[in-house]
């Protein structure tokens, strides 16, 4: 007997099994990228989530919170720090440094409290342990010695902090950080202006001190309530008016030394 030859158009390897076999795979690979994103996604959600709440005034990330806290604890020293350059200060430059000093951080203390009653932040009573220090030290020095060191202390903590307002003002998209970046920047750079018209800075040792410290890195900051809102409502502010300025007559010549 003869052996029956096959019939054609059957088994894997017939034009049905092999439309079969390759729909099969398509549909296998859509699933797995989609089943794999999703078994991932949950803790890349979780950290972002930690890190940026929701506000009615657009997303608020770790460095905004950071950057708010930085903006009320200036206030806490340099506040004070120019009270004693208006009482103790030897020339009208140090002495109108200081006055920019207490004028400028009255503006944007006023703005921080605002800005963070709105948001739900926590703000900071009391400067930090660095900041005290300063302070001390200021307290302690008397005639040309506290000219000199106000105008030095006082210009590399401005140098470190306007740096942190750039990078604020540059990635932030919360309309209320970014307006309070716009009020910090025109202040900052006008106390950078008037410590240095003092003539008592010293930039190679600035350069120095920089260079040697730079910003500590924005640690996560806890958990903050803030109000519940659609992350893409964001509600338009009318922009502040910051005080004006005006500078004292560069020195033209070096302050005088200690004797």
């Amino acid at each position: 007997m003869r052996p029956r030859p096959p019939v054609k158009g059957r088994g894997i390897f017939s034009g049905t099994g092999v439309i079969i076999v390759g729909l099969t795979a398509t549909l296998a690979a859509l699933i797995f990228p989609v089943w794999s994103y999703a078994d991932r996604s949950g803790t890349t959600a979780n950290v972002l989530s930690d890190q940026t709440v929701a506000t009615q005034y657009g997303p608020l990330s770790a460095l905004d919170k950071d950057f708010v806290t930085r903006v009320r604890l200036a206030g806490l020293w340099e506040l004070p720090a120019g009270q004693q350059a208006e009482e103790k200060g030897t020339t009208a430059a140090v002495r109108t440094a200081g006055q920019h000093l207490i004028d400028g951080h009255t503006f944007l203390d006023e703005r921080v409290r605002d800005v963070a009653a709105r948001l739900g932040l926590p703000l900071p009573n009391q400067p930090n342990a660095q900041q005290q220090q300063w302070l001390a030290t200021l307290n302690a020095a008397q005639g040309v010695d506290f000219d000199r060191k106000f105008a030095n202390i006082l210009r590399l903590a401005h140098g470190k902090v306007f740096t942190v307002v750039a990078q604020v003002r540059a990635t932030t998209q919360n309309s209320l950080v970014r307006a309070l970046a716009d009020d910090a920047n025109t202040t900052v750079l006008d106390h950078i202006k008037v410590l240095e018209a003092t003539g008592y800075v010293d930039f190679a040792a600035l350069a120095r001190d920089m260079a040697a410290s730079s910003t500590p890195a924005v640690t996560n900051s806890p958990a903050v309530s803030a109000p519940a809102a659609d992350p893409g409502q964001v509600v338009p502010l009318t922009p502040s008016v910051s005080p004006t300025y005006s500078l004292p007559p560069p020195a033209s010549s070096p302050p005088p030394t200690q004797p």
